[in-house]
């Protein structure tokens, strides 16, 4: 039988590696012939996924992206730990589900995408209010601009402030800044596309420029 001491040891290991796995990669090869580094903005995020391969594996590539961010960090809630080791312990399986998804070990760290669907599902774990919150903010700017960069921007800046007046927990609220700052260096080309005005719209099945 498997010792509590080697989940709560092997944990972080496994949320790293479920973080990892490129679902706009795998789902857009299973079900197109696209490769979805080589096509429009190379990201494998759920964007593009949309825009090159449709809305139905957008959405499916979404939904898995949020999964894994959400599964580690729900985890944790079983583990037999203190009151003091629980909260940065989910935190640290929701931060590594993240730089999975960011730095996938599945090829060499490069190519990963931009966390912020993962980093959602992690904190959707922790602070289920706080996300909806941030995904109201997410929906105001995008509508409003109709870029969702902008949007994702705007949610991840919103995130720790929610986070933190939801669950009152300076750990988390810690936590979710340290995502938005991760979200924030892997827009670096969008911000300078939003500050230049040359950031495409979103619409699916669009294919931008890189």
């Amino acid at each position: 039988m498997i010792s509590d001491r080697f989940i709560i040891y092997g944990l972080p290991l496994l949320a790293y590696l479920l973080g990892s796995i490129p679902w706009g990669q795998v789902l857009t090869r299973l079900f197109t012939r696209a490769d979805i580094r080589r096509c429009g903005s190379g990201n494998i995020g759920a964007t593009n996924v949309a825009r090159v391969a449709g809305p139905l594996l957008g959405l499916a590539t979404l939904a898995m992206d949020f999964f894994k961010g959400w599964a580690p960090a729900a985890m944790a809630g079983h583990m037999q730990l203190s009151e003091t080791a629980a909260e940065p312990y989910a935190v640290i399986l929701a931060l590594l589900a993240v730089l999975g998804h960011m730095f996938p070990v599945y090829t060499r760290l490069r190519g990963g995408g931009k966390g912020v669907a993962t980093a959602a599902g992690g904190f959707s774990a922790l602070a289920p209010l706080a996300v909806l919150i941030a995904l109201g903010v997410f929906g105001l700017v995008f509508v409003t601009t109709r870029r969702v960069s902008a949007g994702s921007l705007a949610a991840a800046a919103g995130l720790p402030i929610a986070v933190f007046g939801v669950s009152g927990s300076f750990i988390y609220g810690a936590g979710a800044a340290i995502a938005a700052v991760f979200i924030f260096m892997r827009h670096a080309d969008n911000i300078r596309r939003l500050w230049a005005g040359t950031e495409p719209p979103f619409r699916p099945g669009v294919r931008p420029d890189r």
